[in-house]
This record gives structure tokens, C-alpha cells and sequence, in this order.
């Protein structure tokens, strides 16, 4: 893993000096294929996605949303085959090679505790979403530390409501197991699946509804987590 993040570093680099798109989009897609390979060179985890084929226009921007149960989602997620810019925490833009590409591919860095911090995410994935790139969130805030589903901020609701795009709901289940909370050794957690819901356009939504659309998509990922786990 080190050594293809090594590798990649140049490599976005060069990516970055000659994409010309405002919304940095080859350059995302570049390091979400570090994320993807990564999942594909581990032997040990077997990965399940459905759904993906729902999304024909890489370029209409959502805004994404999935439980929180590991950093191993990141590079999950990352086999999606379209971009979007992830809001993470503070703290990784500030780690060797990943920070650096992290900031390299235009993401989006939070300040927990931070409403200034909170309010210039917004700023910033509303001006990406007008560059006709998706946005992503994680509306937990937070990794679980069971595989539970915590509960969701309604930022991102809100947003996509202001913004007038709908939201896509995903649905992430066994990487709890593969990457623990507080560790950095990755381990063999049986299935990994990860799911794609039918976009939710939010015509008709106003900003004072945002949680009840925030309640609606919990529902939604709870459900499906609750249905993989009682079929293993």
C-alpha cells in the first residue's frame, strides 16, 4: 500500500499540472484509482457492489451520502467509477503522501467543532457541484465503532436542497472488520458490500425539510446494513 501511494504521488502530480477542468476532475479520478487498486491488490477482501450502473452521466452532480464504519471506505467507495470531491476531516490533509494527494485532487478538508470551518465546506462543495462534480459525505460525521448507523448531521441535506440536485444514497457494510477504528493494519473481514440507491431528486424539498430527507436516507442505509448483516 505504502509503495503504490509512493508511486502515485509523482504521477498525480503531473495529472494536476495539466488538468484544465475547474472542478480538477482528472486529477480526482486518478487518486480514487490509487483507492480502487489498493482494494485490488489486498488479497484478503472480497468485494460485492451493486447499483453502479444506475449512474449513465458521470458529470450530473450529486450529492453522496454513506455510513461511516472505516477508513477502508474510502477506497471502497473509491471503485466507483465517476468522481467526487470528499469532505474528510482535517487531520489526514495533514498526513505524508495521502494529505499531500488529498489536496493535490481539490478534496475537502473539515475542522470538527469548527462552524467556520463547517460553513466554508458548504461554500466549497456548492461551487463544485455548480462544476458539474458530486460531492461526498460522510453525514455521521464519524466512524462508527460497531457498524452501527450513527446518526446523521443534516448539512449535506440541506445543501443538496439549496443546490437543487438530488441526493445518491450509499449503503457500506463490512469494513469495520477490515480496517478497526484506531488501527492501521487491515485485516481479512469476510464480505465487504456496498450499495448504490436510486438518486433522490429533491424538487419540491424545502431547507426547512432537511431532516426529514436526512430521516428518510438513514432509514433507507440502515435497512439495507440490517439486511446484510442477518444474511451472514
Amino acid at each position: 500500500m505504502i509503495l503504490l501511494m509512493a508511486v502515485w504521488l509523482p504521477l498525480l502530480a503531473i495529472v494536476r499540472v495539466f488538468d484544465r477542468d475547474p472542478a480538477l476532475y482528472r486529477t480526482g479520478r486518478w487518486f480514487r484509482r490509487l483507492g480502487a487498486t489498493m482494494t485490488r491488490v489486498n488479497p484478503l477482501w472480497k468485494i460485492d457492489i451493486e447499483g453502479e450502473e444506475q449512474i449513465t452521466n458521470p458529470r450530473l452532480p450529486y450529492v453522496v451520502v454513506c455510513n461511516h464504519q472505516s477508513l477502508a471506505d474510502i477506497p471502497v467507495i473509491s471503485r466507483l467509477p465517476w468522481e467526487m470531491k470528499w469532505v474528510a476531516k482535517e487531520e489526514l490533509f495533514k498526513l505524508p503522501l495521502v494529505g499531500w494527494m488529498l489536496k493535490l485532487a481539490g478534496d475537502i478538508a473539515v475542522q470538527r467543532g469548527d462552524k467556520r470551518s463547517r460553513a466554508k465546506v458548504i461554500i466549497d462543495a456548492n461551487n463544485y457541484l455548480k462544476k458539474d462534480c458530486s460531492v461526498m459525505f460522510f453525514p455521521e460525521g464519524t466512524r462508527s465503532k460497531d457498524g452501527s448507523v450513527g446518526a446523521f448531521n443534516v448539512g449535506a441535506f440541506a445543501l443538496a436542497i439549496k443546490a437543487g440536485v438530488p441526493i445518491l444514497p450509499l449503503a457500506i457494510n463490512g469494513t469495520s472488520n477490515a480496517l478497526p477504528k484506531g488501527g492501521w493494519r487491515f485485516t481479512n473481514p469476510g464480505p465487504i458490500q456496498l450499495r448504490v440507491f436510486p438518486p433522490i431528486p429533491t424538487d419540491g424539498y424545502k431547507k426547512a425539510q432537511a431532516q426529514e430527507l436526512s430521516d428518510r436516507v438513514r432509514q433507507d442505509i440502515v435497512d439495507q446494513v440490517h439486511e446484510w448483516r442477518s444474511s451472514l
